[in-house]
């Protein structure tokens, strides 16, 4: 049953504007327009008045996005009565970060014994591409680490708030000049204008909030690596290779790397997303309830990365 196009019609009645409802479904804007255009060819009227400013629904249209709410929904619920059937389902998961994944670990194992005939499908993809996901039903749940929750906001759990950390090798001159566990901003552009720069690739939620304390102490660092592979970042400021900013729940490798939290301090969230008029059955609520109440059974504030180190 696809209802793609029932869904085309119900994004722009509630953005009221093509450009944002195509942006909402990931799609151009001349093909959502396009397929308007049919429908309303096909149904012989308008389903939308267009005004300067928006798109209004007709009589018309208010009857068309009525039905196709109630087909939507009728999908939803057959498709999880479906997979509900002996306690049987599929969830689809996608992650951006390696916190998700630890998470994961230890729950899923927990899980399957409550719920063996469950499948789970993971996902590890970057924080854009997890959004375009969600967006189009690609995955029922993501569990990412970024920025804001915008423009999921409705879709969104914040899980914890999570600091970064700037990471310099263990040895590195400038840990005898503060012994401390605080970088300023000062300092920063002060002693590491020389040193190389591991960063994020664009888009992750490291590099957003990089960048931006980069602007904000008006520093232009030298960029000699761009990776997303915080393992990879890790071994290279242990090798001397540079610096770079790591998320509390990775930050590992102390007897090789001294963390320095920013002043101010600098934080990111971990979320867990839902995508659009999901309708869970029990397993996919009780897989919900451990992602929920993760941070709250098995961490401490603040999230002891090194406790973790073997998983």
């Amino acid at each position: 049953m696809d209802v793609r196009h029932l869904n085309y019609i119900i994004a722009i009645a509630q953005q009221k504007n093509m450009t944002r409802a195509a942006q909402e479904l990931f799609v151009t804007q001349s093909s959502l327009s396009q397929h308007l255009a049919r429908l309303e060819k096909e149904l012989g009227t308008p389903l939308f008045f267009r005004t300067k400013n928006e798109l209004v629904l007709t009589p018309a249209g208010e009857l068309y996005v009525e039905a196709a709410e109630k087909v939507v929904r009728i999908q939803q619920e057959l498709y999880q009565k479906i997979a509900c059937l002996d306690q049987r389902g599929h969830i689809r998961v996608g992650v951006t970060s390696n916190f998700a994944l630890r998470m994961l670990a230890e729950i899923i194992p927990q899980f399957k014994r409550e719920y063996p005939s469950v499948s789970i499908e993971i996902s590890e993809v970057g924080l854009p591409v997890l959004v375009r996901m969600l967006s189009q039903e690609a995955v029922d749940l993501g569990i990412a680490a970024t920025v804001t929750t915008a423009p999921l906001e409705a879709q969104a759990q914040i899980l914890r708030q999570e600091e970064i950390f700037f990471a310099i090798p263990v040895d590195h001159p400038y840990v005898q000049v503060n012994p401390s566990s605080v970088l300023t901003l000062q300092d920063l552009a002060a002693y590491f204008a020389q040193d190389n720069f591991i960063l994020a690739k664009r888009g992750s939620s490291l590099r957003q909030l990089s960048d931006r304390l980069f602007e904000t102490c008006r520093f232009a660092p030298s960029a000699f690596c761009e990776t997303n592979n915080i393992a990879t970042s890790r071994s290279m400021v242990a090798m001397h290779a540079g610096v770079t900013f790591v998320a509390e729940s990775c930050s590992v490798d102390r007897e090789y790397i001294r963390y320095y939290s920013m002043s101010p301090a600098l934080f990111r969230l971990n979320v867990l997303f839902t995508r659009k008029g999901w309708t869970p059955g029990e397993p996919e609520k009780r897989f919900s309830r451990y992602l929920t109440e993760y941070f709250q059974k098995h961490t401490e504030s603040p999230y002891l990365a090194e406790q973790y180190a073997g998983l």
